[in-house]
């Protein structure tokens, strides 16, 4: 039986549900569908963004509306046009099949008339931005003096874009006898205002702590200097080559500033914020989207009402003016469940402000340091080797075999290895090799913080499973605690890639990891565990953890995510001094704006379904 069955849903959301293919509704949805099914309240509900808010008020309000009455019944506001486009889709696709019932969009930068005329023609469910829609209640184009319902989604949102006067103007506007729904990511006092005002006793449906971060994301910062701020960011993105991000800055003129630098750099990147046309904002999301864009550079009001899936990592190139403002930009990834990395890049005295966002999100930061050079460039290798090894052959090559064969006459396997690779390793070894390390300094963020004291030097080990057997970093970690009958804490640092990955033990167990896992199978592949050639103490982070005892690493949602692919090779040369991105190596391209193709991954399983094939001894 479908759980969602038991929410008390009726037969036609039921069948576009199945057509949907959900199967279990997300806490919000379980909390608020019950609740705004069976009262006839106001409702309070506060979730974190990407939690299925969509169809918590999305399904009982389509159950209520009378699709025979074509008078406008229902208002959603929201804060952007993407935000609003997306809600309007979604709806659409819940209510296909309630005959008679539509929905239109309305926001800005398309025509009024025609939005005006598409709800002439009959509209019971309204979705608009709440400058548009001021814009058509003073034009006379829109009647909402009769609706039954009122949703705000993403209220905080709309607040912090300076909406307040038009959402106040907009309620007047409405009967007092409505139903309002008010569902937002955190409580801040112009929310509470809103709800005082325009709401009675309403009904209060909350998904973890107010204002609290999402479970689903792990927090870190990197303390530099602030000349080093850009190559910072460069050296996290080469260390992590599939990921997948939005980058935030201040300001609009720092956004265009670092997302021109990284695209000079050979990084796919592009810039979102308000001196954009629509246009070029539409053609950047749709990139974005599309994956052909890695790293979106944006400001936080050209950001509001992202919603794109698998994003990897959100990066803090700066922190905002308003600390609260961390938790809007920390929740664009780890969505619907998935994992998620949020990076802070801080200077000494920023530190202070790191302790304030955590009595926020009511969570732990991780202190981690930039990694030196060499560590990215073994990363890159082994991720150029796995991404070779994984290639699908065009069989169409076999015609030019005999002559590839004669240019390569007198070379051995190995030797043939070593040349092929280098092909586009040199660029990364030659640029790292003569830059210096950035973490020489150490942030010491307060004296009132005592580190974790560990005997015994950490060692850092490679080993040649990952995201393509099915493993995150906590699935890893598990797997390799139970293998290796350790501890908790004593598994750390791990970092899971796509075909192998990193993890961390103190010195005293590196006798039992390298006899317990070399020459053990896992489906039908042995397992090979090497002590990493960059030592595993001091590099791509700290030996700080939190106070899970958890590192969370840069590949931590692997198993969630697609791989970003990379278009067709630029003709022309290259800066010496800079690696430039070729078509798989890493996270650039040459192609500044070359096309992604995406690979389907199979999705990560439970922990359960990975004892069930316990490696064996070969």
């Amino acid at each position: 039986m479908n759980k969602f069955e038991q929410l008390g849903l009726n037969e036609s959301l039921l069948l576009a549900i199945k057509d949907l293919g959900f199967e279990n509704p997300s806490e919000v949805q379980e909390k608020a569908i019950p609740v705004l099914l069976e009262e006839d309240s106001d409702l309070v509900a506060l979730a974190q963004t990407g939690t299925g808010k969509t169809a918590a008020f999305g399904f009982p309000l389509i159950q209520k509306l009378n699709a025979d009455d074509k008078t406008t019944q229902a208002l959603i506001l929201s804060p952007t046009r993407e935000l609003c486009l997306q809600i309007t889709n979604e709806i659409k696709l819940y209510s296909k099949y309630v005959k008679g019932l539509h929905t239109v969009a309305v926001y800005g930068g398309a025509s009024i008339t025609e939005q005006a005329r598409e709800i002439k023609r009959g509209a019971q469910i309204i979705v608009a931005t709440p400058g548009r829609m001021q814009d058509m209640i003073n034009r006379g184009l829109v009647n909402i003096k009769n609706i039954n319902y009122c949703i705000l989604d993403e209220a905080d949102e709309m607040l912090n874009m300076g909406f307040y006067e038009d959402i106040v103007s907009i309620l007047s506007d409405t009967p007092d006898d409505k139903k309002t729904w008010l569902f937002s990511a955190t409580m801040p006092a112009e929310v509470a205002r809103i709800a005082k005002k325009f709401m009675h006793e309403p009904a209060e449906v909350t998904v973890g702590a107010k204002n609290s971060g999402s479970a689903t994301v792990s927090h870190e910062f990197y303390c530099v200097n602030a000349r080093d701020r850009y190559e910072a960011l460069k050296r996290l993105a080469d260390a992590n080559p599939d990921i997948f991000s939005v980058v935030f800055c201040r300001t609009k003129r720092d956004t265009q500033a670092v997302a021109e630098k990284l695209i000079e750099d050979g990084y796919n990147a592009a810039a979102l914020h308000g001196d954009l046309s629509q246009a070029q904002r539409d053609g950047v999301m749709k990139s974005f989207r599309g994956r052909q864009i890695q790293m979106l550079v944006a400001t936080d009001v050209a950001a509001r009402g992202i919603d794109v899936d698998n994003i990897t990592h959100v990066v803090n190139y700066q922190l905002p003016d308003e600390i609260e403002t961390y938790n809007h930009r920390s929740g664009r990834t780890g969505r619907a469940g998935k994992l998620g990395t949020s990076i802070v890049i801080i200077t000494k005295s920023e530190l202070r402000k790191i302790s304030a966002i955590e009595r926020i999100i009511k969570q732990k930061f991780e202190e981690k340091t930039i990694p030196q050079g060499m560590e990215i460039c073994e990363i890159q290798l082994l991720h150029l080797a796995n991404k070779i090894k994984d290639t699908e052959v065009d069989h169409e090559i076999d015609n030019y075999l005999p002559a590839i064969n004669e240019v390569f006459e007198g070379l051995d396997k190995e030797e043939l290895i070593k040349r092929m690779v280098s092909v586009e390793f040199n660029r990364f070894i030659n640029y790292y090799k003569k830059k210096r390390d950035l973490s020489g300094d150490k942030s010491d963020r307060s004296s009132s913080e005592p580190r974790e004291v560990r005997a015994g030097d950490p060692v850092r080990y490679f080993v040649n499973i990952g995201a393509r057997d099915d493993f995150d970093w906590m699935q890893l970690k598990d797997f390799l605690k139970e293998t290796l009958d350790l501890g908790r804490d004593d598994v750390f640092k791990v970092d899971v890639k796509e075909g192998f990955s990193f993890f961390n033990t103190d010195g005293e167990h590196t006798e039992k990891v390298m006899e317990v896992l070399n020459g053990f199978e896992l489906n039908g592949r042995r397992i090979n565990v090497e002590i990493s050639k960059n030592d595993g103490g001091s590099r791509g982070g700290s030996s700080r953890r939190d106070h899970n005892g958890r590192s969370s690493s840069g590949g931590r949602n692997s198993s969630d995510r697609k791989p970003g692919g990379f278009g067709p090779r630029k003709e022309g040369g290259f800066n010496s001094d800079r690696p430039r991105r070729e078509s798989g190596f890493g996270g650039r391209s040459e192609n500044r704006s070359s096309g992604g193709e995406k690979t389907d991954r199979p999705a990560g399983r439970s922990f359960e379904a990975a004892k069930n094939r316990r490696p064996r001894r070969s």
